[in-house]
């Protein structure tokens, strides 16, 4: 469906202009006269038909998102209007593709629709928690609040985000340090010492042999590499985009030395903050677990969420499947099951993530520590391993000529 500006007078005769959507102009006049209306203009939109020209220009990161709903959470606490709140940060937004999402939210608004059900128009901008979230405020009258806790959980995912690249910068520089020295010593120094192992009929040990194939592959064969590389990458991200290929990608992220416990500390605190802030704001359990389930980012836990919600169904407890699923830490569980019995479920819930917020940032600052033991293991391995593929040979040579 296109939007559409229109012009029309009312019963009064009043001079009246805003946006409504339909498939031609047709509809559109049909829906003004409906709405008791005279119809004087209809025209498409040239902002609408910009948008396809304008949206691969720059992508939307996570960071605008949460400046956008800070800064409606605080309009929306000095008592600005929504459209009026919209129009301003529409204004205010400097990417185009926002300011475009901004501008189509804000129409929508304009004709009767609700802020959530206009945010729903656009999945890949508002992810569905978001949404929920927001309809949890129009429900319940308190949309500053609601905005205020998207704006906080948006801002530690980044202050996360930030935490873990700062801290893996050294081990990335470390890594392709290693890839370009390993890259010049096959294209450049084995060569070199090829024709002079050649000159003798020693046996040269594997490391060696390995080098040399490697050299040979690299040299006539470098275009297939990057053609099987290419095809690897595309081939893995499709397999990761089906059901079967994101449980076990997933799984694997779990499990990864160092970084699963960090993710798995990332999901639980997510997991019980929003479970935590929605119990506060009077949302049924049942409907929680189905928002906290599509928030956690991660298929396996939110299989454990959806067991939760199953046993609630059978009037079960919480806790008792989340002992089951083996996901869950000892300290979520006993966290849960004190609520249960006292009614203070969402405090204590709260507190899990605070303390879990905690342990990331404790996680987040030590990381480069945690990860030395494996990159200097590595980094031992490569430099082994080149000495042996020169100097074994060299050893050998210098052996015959001492006979």
């Amino acid at each position: 469906m296109d939007n559409f500006q229109y012009k029309a007078r009312d019963k009064s005769g009043k001079l009246i202009s805003g946006f409504l959507e339909g498939d031609d102009e047709k509809e559109i006049v049909h829906k003004i006269s409906e709405m008791g209306c005279t119809p004087i203009s209809v025209k498409l939109t040239s902002k609408e038909r910009s948008k396809d020209h304008l949206s691969f220009l720059k992508s939307i990161r996570p960071l605008e998102i949460n400046i956008f709903t800070r800064q409606f959470s605080a309009m929306q606490k000095a008592g600005i209007p929504i459209l009026l709140s919209l129009e301003t940060l529409r204004e205010q937004t400097i990417n185009p593709k926002l300011r475009i999402v901004i501008e189509q939210v804000t129409r929508n608004v304009e004709t009767g629709m609700s802020l959530s059900s206009a945010l729903e128009k656009h999945p890949d901008v508002f992810k569905p928690l978001y949404i929920s979230m927001i309809k949890t405020g129009e429900a319940s009258g308190t949309m500053s609040k609601i905005l205020d806790r998207l704006a906080l959980l948006g801002e530690y995912d980044e202050k996360v985000r930030r935490g873990v690249k700062a801290a893996i910068r050294y081990p990335v520089m470390v890594v392709v340090a290693i890839v370009i020295a390993f890259v010049v010593l096959i294209t450049f120094v084995i060569p070199k010492f090829l024709k002079l192992f050649n000159q003798f009929t020693v046996q040269l040990p594997l490391p060696t042999r390995i080098l040399i194939w490697l050299n040979y592959v690299c040299q006539h064969y470098w275009w297939l590499i990057l053609i099987v590389l290419a095809a690897l990458i595309f081939s893995a991200r499709k397999f990761i985009s089906t059901k079967y290929g994101r449980w076990l990608w997933d799984g694997f992220c779990l499990k990864i030395p160092v970084f699963g416990q960090l993710f798995l500390k990332m999901i639980m605190s997510r997991f019980t903050r929003i479970t935590g802030i929605l119990m506060k704001h009077g949302v049924p359990l049942f409907d929680i677990l189905a928002l906290s389930s599509e928030g956690v980012g991660n298929v396996i836990v939110a299989k454990a969420i959806g067991d939760i919600k199953t046993s609630i169904s059978a009037g079960r407890g919480i806790s008792e499947p989340m002992k089951e699923s083996k996901l869950f830490p000892p300290i979520v569980i006993q966290m849960v099951s004190i609520g249960e019995q006292t009614g203070k479920l969402d405090d204590l819930l709260l507190f899990v993530s605070d303390y879990y917020d905690d342990q990331i940032e404790y996680t987040v600052a030590n990381l480069t520590s945690l990860i030395e033991p494996i990159l200097i293991f590595s980094l031992g391995f490569f430099v082994l391993f080149m000495a042996l593929g020169i100097f074994l040979p060299m050893w050998d040579i210098m052996n015959i000529f001492q006979t």
